[in-house]
């Protein structure tokens, strides 16, 4: 029996997958916040090291490079490549978009196709399963807007810059971004507030208080240091607003994060029109959704009149493995990837 691994290295997480003959047995998420320095990429491994010790080969990818530790994206790729070669070896694989795999030195040498195209291995696994679809990977950090036709990634642009340009990448997150990222202002008992323009509370809280996220699935310190109940994210809430949040019962301050939500909700649904308005005939085909915000993926497919599928259910898993290859969509697509290639 052979094992492969697919890593996604983000800015934020390390996420791992394992596919045994082709077909997905574990993924786990490690946090790795990255721009605290490399370091938190040597815990993560650490952490990682039990599954990734069963695998006969590696292929990773990455998004890493973006983070503020590195002054340029060309050094994120070529300090994670050589770090992660040090630690797990040369016979590892590099993702390179459609270059495929390749070495270290090959990775290093083609730095911007590996920077940063983890989506497209998502949208190739998709591509493999149905030949029109549209892939929605509403993360942490991101959301990512991926046309299939024919089998076939048809992204309008490859890099960031492009893709942020053409409603192909919405750099908003489910948990991570910062609510004053989100809307200058929300509703509060009738009447409109304007919000501070200061990190004091991020989506994961605005989730926690609308009752829809897991407690397994934010990773991450809050705004201010403190728990992740209901009521400490309420109180961060209420301070964008310059309240307390005894100002407010619960029904006060659920609408006001509904209000939140959906305003990210329709910058994604707005990015999802702008993507259709360019393909009009994937109007007819599947929305596959993945990341931690596929719930929120599905809500949108239904609002375009699309019939919504999880990454997890299309590529054949069941009960919380789809859930989890579903949230690490990226490493999971990684893996199978890898294990074709090499079959």
């Amino acid at each position: 029996m052979t094992i492969t691994a697919g890593l996604d290295v983000g800015g934020a997480h390390l996420k791992l997958a394992l596919v045994e003959d082709g077909t997905p047995i574990a993924v786990e998420q490690h946090v790795c916040p990255l721009w605290q320095g490399l370091a938190k990429l040597d815990a993560a491994l650490a952490a990682a090291r039990p599954r990734l010790d069963r695998a006969d080969r590696i292929g990773i990818t990455m998004t890493g490079e973006l983070s503020d530790l590195f002054e340029t994206r060309q050094q994120g790729v070529s300090e994670l490549v050589e770090c992660l070669s040090r630690k797990l070896g040369d016979e590892i694989r590099f993702w390179q978009g459609s270059r495929g795999f390749a070495t270290a030195n090959c990775a290093i040498e083609h730095h911007t196709d590996v920077g940063s195209t983890n989506f497209l291995a998502t949208a190739t696994a998709v591509g493999q399963r149905l030949q029109d679809a549209l892939l929605l990977d509403f993360g942490s950090t991101t959301a990512d807007i991926i046309p299939i036709i024919s089998g076939k990634p048809t992204p309008d642009g490859l890099t960031d810059a492009t893709r942020q340009a053409n409603g192909e990448l919405i750099y908003t997150g489910y948990t991570r971004t910062a609510v004053m990222g989100v809307t200058q202002q929300a509703p509060f008992k009738g009447r409109w507030a304007g919000l501070a323009r200061e990190y004091l509370a991020n989506m994961a809280d605005v989730r926690r208080v609308l009752g829809n996220l897991a407690a397994d699935i934010d990773l991450h310190a809050t705004a201010d240091g403190r728990g992740k109940s209901v009521a400490e994210s309420t109180q961060r809430l209420a301070r964008m607003l310059g309240r307390d949040a005894t100002e407010g019962d619960n029904a006060d301050w659920h609408i006001t994060a509904r209000f939140i939500a959906e305003c990210q909700m329709r910058s994604i649904y707005d990015g999802l029109l702008t993507v259709l308005s360019r393909h009009p005939g994937l109007h007819g085909a599947k929305l596959v959704c993945a990341g931690i915000g596929a719930d929120a993926g599905a809500e949108l497919a239904l609002r375009l009149g699309i019939q919504p599928v999880t990454f997890g259910d299309l590529i054949g898993t069941s009960g919380q493995l789809s859930v989890d290859a579903t949230h690490s969509a990226p490493a999971t697509a990684i893996a199978l990837l890898l294990a074709h290639a090499e079959t």
